[in-house]
């Protein structure tokens, strides 16, 4: 056998068999077929595991999604040693993982799965959100209630400016100057000050 594997974890190793087509093509750049030749076994073989290819990629994600929640639920630490030293760790974790487990990272943010079809995979991403969104609360607890925007809406702003540096900058074409993690730093950092959370010579 290639990789070493005993049939009796094949289901493990058509997903690291997945994984490795991933972050070589793209989550939509390989076949049921082309993952059993890389785990050397028959295309039959697949199916005693996995209903079809999104059902692979599900399981993918839903390992990503794992990996992903523990590694937020580590840098936030429960919100010490402070909300804004959490909530900047949590950000930094987001990039880490990406750079670490791109096959997962590409499975669970643009192969287009339902999350819907696939509860599984939804419970543990929401668990992952949660981190996020209770790091955005700490922050924003400290302005004043009229002032305060919604949390959720915190976190999706500094997650929609995380995965763009991801995309644009760690992943994609483009080049910066500039390593992503202070892209991002100094990203949230403007964002921040525009709420007044952090003074102007922060």
């Amino acid at each position: 056998m290639k990789k070493g594997y005993h049939h009796g974890n094949l289901r493990q190793a058509l997903v690291d068999a997945a994984l490795e087509l991933i972050a070589a093509q793209g989550p939509n750049g390989f076949t049921l077929s082309e993952a059993a030749k890389t785990a050397d076994v028959t295309p039959a073989a697949v199916y005693r595991h996995f209903a079809g290819r999104e059902d692979l990629i599900a399981e993918v994600a839903r390992q990503g999604f794992d990996i992903f929640a523990a590694l937020m639920e580590f840098a936030y630490a429960g919100g010490q040693p402070s909300p804004l030293a959490a909530f900047e760790a949590t950000g930094r974790a987001y990039l880490a993982f990406a750079r670490k487990y791109p096959g997962h990272y590409m499975a669970m943010f643009e192969s287009g799965l339902n999350l819907a079809a696939h509860p599984q995979v939804a419970d543990v991403a929401l668990r992952a959100k949660a981190v996020q969104d209770m790091a955005a609360a700490g922050l924003a607890a400290q302005l004043p209630e009229g002032r305060r925007p919604p949390a959720a809406m915190f976190a999706a702003h500094v997650w929609a400016m995380s995965h763009g540096v991801v995309e644009l900058f760690m992943r994609g074409q483009n080049r910066s100057p500039f390593p992503p993690e202070d892209l991002l730093e100094t990203g949230i950092g403007i964002y921040l000050r525009g709420l007044g959370l952090l003074s102007p010579d922060r």
